[in-house]
C-alpha cells in the first residue's frame, strides 16, 4: 500500500470516531460534522509531504489510541516527513504546524519511510486482528446458541421437561425413562437440574470426596462431590449410570453429572436419588431385621446385581457390567426396605460384539476385605468378563452374611459386623487377607443355630456357594435371584 493510502486510512479511521461530549477537535475529514469532532483523548495537527506535496492534517485521536502512554505513536513526528502536535483543549489543533525540513539524505533523521510505515500499519493490523477475534468469537456463540436450539427442537419432550415449572424429579425420570433410552436425562436438562439443587447438609464422606443432601423443587436428591483431583472417577461413575438400559429398581437412580468451575475450584458433582436410611452397613449397624427383612434386602440385592451383569442384545441393548466394589457401604437401603446398588466407579462393561472389556490395567481394585480369592492372588483372567461377575458374587455372599447375622428369629440376632471381623484387623491389608482367604481357605462362620429356620438355612447355604474358591463354580446372580424368589414365595414376603 503506498504511503499516501496509508496516511488517508489513518485519517479516516481515526477521524470517524467520534465519541460523545467530551474534547471538541478540528476534523479536516469529516464533511458531514461540519469538519468538527468530538473525543476523550486528544487533538491533534499534522504536516506531511507525501510525492512530494505538502499535506495539513486535523483529527481526533481516541485515549485508546494513545498509547504508549507518555509518548503515543500517533503523536510522533518523523524528521524531514511529518510533524505532529497533540494537545488536550477544544480546537487546540487549529494551529498551524510547520513544515517538515527536507532532508531525503537520512543524515540524522530518526524516522525513515520504512519506520514511519511501520508506525501507521502496526496498529491498523492490531485493528484488524481484534477484528477477526470478535467475528469468530460472535460466529462460536451463534453456533453455541443454534446447537441448544437444535436439542430443544429435536426433542421436543425435553423442552417441555426444561420449562415445566411443576414437574417434580419423579416425573422428568418417569417421563424420560418410558419415552427415553433408559439411560438418564438429557445433558442440558441434567445441567439445568444440577444448578438449580440447594445443598442442605452433609451425610458422608469418601476417598473421592463428600456426599450431601441437597433439595431440587421440594423434594431430596443426594449429591456426591468429586473433588478436582478425582475428575477420572466422576468421569466414569457418570459414564457407567448412562448406561443404555441400566435404570432399575433396584440400582440407585442417577439423576445428573455437572462440574461447578467457581473460579478458583472445579467441583465434580453427581446427583441421584436419595435414600434416608443410607447404606445397607448403616442400615445393619442401627437396626436388626425380621425374617421377611432379610429376604427383601437379600432379594432386592441379588435383583440389581443380576440387572447389572446381565447382558441385553439389539440396538437398544446393554452391554453386561460388573461391579467390582460390592459391599454393604456401597449399597444403600430404600424406604420399602428393599436395596439399591451404589458406587459404579470402579464397574467393568463388556461389548459381546467386539468381546472386548473396558478396564483400566488394574488387577487389584475395590476393598481388601471383599475381594475374591482369584484378586488377592491375582490368578483372575482380566480378558474373560466371567471372572469379573464371579469375583462380585463372592462379595454379595459376605454381605448376605452380614444381613443374616442381623436377622431376628425367634428373639434372637447378633450384633453388627464386618466380614472376618475376628481374623484380620480393621484395615486389613492385602497380604493378609491373601493369607486368610487363599492360604488358609477360610470363611465366615456359619452359626448351626440357623439350621433351626428355613430361610437361614437358605441364605447359609447360597453365601458357601458363593465363596467357592474356585469362581467358575460359584452361583451366578439370576441363580441366587430365583432361589430367593421362591423363599419369598414360601414366607409369603411382599415384595
Amino acid at each position: 500500500m503506498a504511503l499516501k493510502e496509508i496516511a488517508l486510512a489513518l485519517v479516516a479511521l481515526l477521524g470517524s470516531a467520534a465519541l460523545g461530549d467530551a474534547l471538541r477537535c478540528n476534523c479536516t475529514n469529516c464533511e458531514k460534522t461540519g469538519y468538527e469532532c468530538e473525543t476523550d483523548g486528544a487533538c491533534m495537527a499534522s504536516t506531511y509531504y507525501i510525492q512530494g506535496k505538502e499535506q495539513h492534517v486535523r483529527i481526533c485521536i481516541n485515549r485508546d489510541n494513545l498509547v504508549p502512554p507518555g509518548q503515543p505513536f500517533y503523536c510522533l513526528s518523523a524528521e524531514g516527513l511529518l510533524n505532529t502536535h497533540c494537545c488536550y483543549l477544544d480546537y487546540c489543533n487549529s494551529i498551524e504546524v510547520p513544515v517538515p525540513t527536507k532532508d531525503w539524505s537520512g543524515s540524522g533523521s530518526s524516522w525513515g519511510p520504512v519506520e514511519l510505515v511501520a508506525v501507521i500499519a502496526g496498529p491498523v493490523f492490531l485493528l484488524c486482528v481484534l477484528l477477526m477475534v470478535g467475528v469468530f468469537l460472535f460466529q462460536y456463540h451463534q453456533r453455541a446458541y443454534s446447537h441448544r436450539q437444535r436439542l430443544e427442537v429435536e426433542d421436543p419432550s425435553c423442552d417441555h421437561l426444561y420449562l415445566a415449572k411443576d414437574k417434580t424429579l419423579q416425573d422428568l425420570i418417569y417421563d424420560m425413562s418410558t419415552s427415553g433410552s433408559g439411560s438418564g436425562l438429557p445433558l442440558f436438562v441434567q445441567r439445568t437440574v444440577a444448578r438449580t439443587i440447594v445443598l442442605q447438609e452433609i451425610i458422608g464422606k469418601g476417598r473421592f470426596g463428600e456426599v450431601w443432601r441437597g433439595k431440587w423443587r421440594g423434594g431430596d436428591v443426594a449429591v456426591k462431590i468429586f473433588s478436582s483431583r478425582e475428575e477420572r472417577s466422576w468421569f466414569r461413575e457418570a459414564e457407567i449410570y448412562q448406561t443404555i438400559m441400566l435404570r432399575h429398581e433396584n440400582i440407585l437412580g442417577f439423576i445428573a453429572a455437572d462440574n461447578k468451575d467457581n473460579g478458583t475450584w472445579t467441583q465434580l458433582w453427581l446427583v441421584s436419588d436419595y435414600h434416608e436410611h443410607g447404606s445397607l452397613f448403616d442400615y445393619l449397624n442401627r437396626y436388626s431385621v425380621t425374617i421377611e427383612g432379610m429376604i427383601k434386602l437379600a432379594l432386592s440385592a441379588a435383583s440389581g446385581l443380576a440387572h447389572l451383569h446381565m447382558e441385553i442384545l439389539g440396538t437398544q441393548g446393554k452391554p453386561g457390567i460388573a461391579h467390582r466394589d460390592l459391599k454393604s457401604k456401597n449399597i444403600l437401603v430404600k424406604k420399602n426396605g428393599m436395596c439399591a446398588i451404589a458406587d459404579l466407579g470402579l464397574a467393568v462393561r463388556h461389548e459381546s460384539i467386539t468381546d472386548t472389556i473396558d478396564i483400566a490395567p488394574n488387577q487389584r481394585v475395590g476393598t481388601k476385605r471383599y475381594m475374591a480369592p482369584e484378586v488377592l492372588d491375582e490368578t483372575i483372567n482380566m480378558k474373560h468378563f466371567d471372572s469379573f461377575k464371579c469375583a462380585d458374587i463372592y462379595a454379595l455372599g459376605l454381605v448376605y452374611w452380614e444381613i443374616a447375622r442381623r436377622c431376628n428369629a425367634g428373639g434372637i440376632h447378633e450384633e453388627y459386623q464386618l466380614p472376618y471381623y475376628d481374623l484380620v484387623p480393621s484395615d486389613p491389608s492385602i497380604e493378609e487377607m491373601r493369607k486368610l482367604v487363599c492360604d488358609q481357605k477360610l470363611r465366615p462362620n456359619v452359626p448351626n443355630w440357623w439350621q433351626s429356620y428355613e430361610s437361614l438355612r437358605v441364605m447359609g447355604k447360597i453365601m458357601r456357594e458363593c465363596w467357592y474358591a474356585n469362581g467358575a463354580a460359584r452361583l451366578t446372580a439370576l441363580r441366587i435371584k430365583k432361589t430367593l424368589s421362591q423363599l419369598s414365595v414360601e414366607e409369603d414376603v411382599k415384595m
